[in-house]
């Protein structure tokens, strides 16, 4: 007669709990990583969107053969000239060449709150419009030339990441990666 033996297989508490702490460090490693990525997405995200709304405005005053504005706008309808643009803004046809919408000017494109804590303020010259003539030119409602910054910030990041999205004098725009210490 052969003896079998019924011999169980399968972990040991001491084993399960091994595993269980190496899985636990891995995690506790790869999160602050998925988080800056995630930040990073959204920041090329958000400027992007900018970027591509003030090629719009250009394109579109060019395309028309009138000036095309770009405001600071918590609604969609009506420009403002409180708050940072984090709050949204639209494109539309400036016809009175007033940068401020009027209900007859039609909307070209609006964009809602950025998502997240993300800050975007334009300095001085573009603090509440960008306004582009029907040469593709950036132009203050009195004629003067307008070139300016506009800085994006992730509030909650630690990331050490911003951009700047930079409108020469002819118009153009072009996003630049920054630090964090810009935002400060």
């Amino acid at each position: 007669m052969s003896k079998s033996c019924n011999r169980q297989t399968g972990w040991t508490l001491v084993e399960l709990v091994v595993v269980m702490s190496i899985a636990a460090l891995l995690t506790a490693l790869a999160v602050p990583s998925f988080r800056d990525q995630f930040t990073r997405t959204r920041l090329t995200t958000h400027s992007s969107t900018l970027l591509s709304s003030l090629l719009l405005a250009r394109s579109e005053a060019i395309k028309r053969n009138v000036r095309v504005a770009l405001c600071k706008s918590a609604d969609g309808r009506t420009c403002i000239t409180s708050g940072a643009w984090e709050q949204g803004w639209l494109v539309f046809v400036d016809k009175n060449n007033d940068a401020s919408r009027a209900e007859s000017e039609p909307i070209v494109m609006v964009v809602g709150p950025l998502s997240g804590a993300f800050k975007l303020v334009g300095n001085s010259s573009i603090a509440n419009y960008v306004s582009y003539s029907p040469s593709g030119a950036t132009q203050f409602t009195s004629g003067a030339f307008q070139a300016g910054t506009f800085t994006l910030c992730d509030g909650e990041s630690s990331s050490g990441l911003a951009r700047k999205i930079v409108i020469n004098a002819t118009g153009r725009a072009r996003i630049t990666q920054v630090g964090a210490n810009v935002c400060a």
